[in-house]
């Protein structure tokens, strides 16, 4: 029973860190849409940190502020080659649903996808154990990944 309780106490203590991005083709507007799924506490303090600045994430009055911070970070951290061709993602905004803050971004005028490949590195900078999972889906064809920082990189082919 101590064992047990050891071991739950440890994992209570051991926080882990992981994100989960979403990238789904939609067939009928010819875009791919992004979700990505970050805690807001590693979140806050990664922005914090590269822009030397005090946010409070949670506050609606700062939205204004985060947004292009926010913009910048992803764009250096999560980025996308369709067919081996960069392409740029575009910022639609974010939102926070419970622990975790949903950023939401897209690329539009996508028709065909042979090969996707995505090099997300957010939060490595700031956790050695942080975990990217990633999750593409095209013609319901869905293809997943964990990437254990520092592996950053993932291809699918279609």
């Amino acid at each position: 029973m101590l064992h047990l309780f050891l071991i739950n106490l440890f994992a209570f203590l051991h926080p882990f860190y992981v994100s989960v991005t979403e990238v789904n083709h939609n067939d009928k507007t010819k875009s791919l849409e992004i979700s990505t799924r970050i805690f807001f506490d590693d979140l806050e303090t990664v922005l914090e940190k590269q822009f030397k600045t005090r946010l409070d994430i949670l506050k609606p009055a700062e939205k204004n502020r985060i947004d292009p911070l926010l913009r910048e970070y992803l764009q250096k951290h999560l980025q996308l080659q369709i067919n081996g061709k960069p392409v740029t993602l575009t910022y639609l905004g974010y939102e926070i649903e419970q622990d975790a803050a949903w950023c939401y971004l897209e690329v539009p005028q996508v028709s065909r996808i042979k090969q996707i490949q995505v090099l997300n590195d957010v939060l490595f900078a700031e956790h050695d154990t942080q975990t990217n999972m990633v999750h593409i889906t095209v013609k319901g064809n869905r293809k997943s990944t964990k990437l254990d920082n520092p592996e950053s990189k993932f291809t699918a082919t279609f």
